[in-house]
C-alpha cells in the first residue's frame, strides 16, 4: 500500500496536478481539498497527470468529477495524462470518458513551466 501525495506544477496553461500512490476511500478526501484549493481562471486548463498512480477506486473516480465540477465553476477546463489502464477501464465504462479530456501524459501539449 502506497500512500497519496499531490505535486502541483504551474504552467503557462494551468497547473499539473501530479498524484502518485493510491487513491481510495482513506485518501480521496485529500485530493478533492488539494483540487477545492486550486484558483483558476477562465480559459485555463487543470491536467490530473496520473501516470504514477498505483490504485484508483470509486472514491478517486468521485473526486475526479469534484476537481471537473470545481474546472467548469471556474470557467476553466481539465484533462486527465496518463491514465494507467485499470482507470481508463473504469471511465470508460462509466461513460465518463466522454466528459473527462483524456491525454497520453502531462507533457502531451508542450506544458512549460513558468519561469522556467
Amino acid at each position: 500500500m502506497s500512500p497519496m501525495t499531490t505535486t502541483v506544477r504551474v504552467t503557462e496553461t494551468g497547473p499539473v496536478l501530479h498524484i502518485t500512490g493510491e487513491l481510495d476511500y482513506s485518501t480521496a478526501a485529500e485530493l478533492r481539498q488539494v483540487v477545492t484549493g486550486l484558483t483558476l481562471t477562465p480559459g485555463q486548463r487543470l491536467v490530473l497527470d496520473l501516470a504514477h498512480l498505483d490504485f484508483c477506486d470509486s472514491s478517486g473516480i468521485t473526486a475526479f468529477i469534484v476537481a471537473r465540477n470545481h474546472v467548469t465553476a471556474a470557467q476553466a477546463d481539465i484533462s486527465l495524462a496518463a491514465v494507467p489502464a485499470p482507470v481508463l477501464r473504469v471511465l470508460r465504462v462509466t461513460g465518463l470518458d466522454q466528459v473527462f479530456t483524456i491525454e497520453p501524459g502531462a507533457d502531451a501539449r508542450q506544458h512549460r513551466a513558468v519561469g522556467g
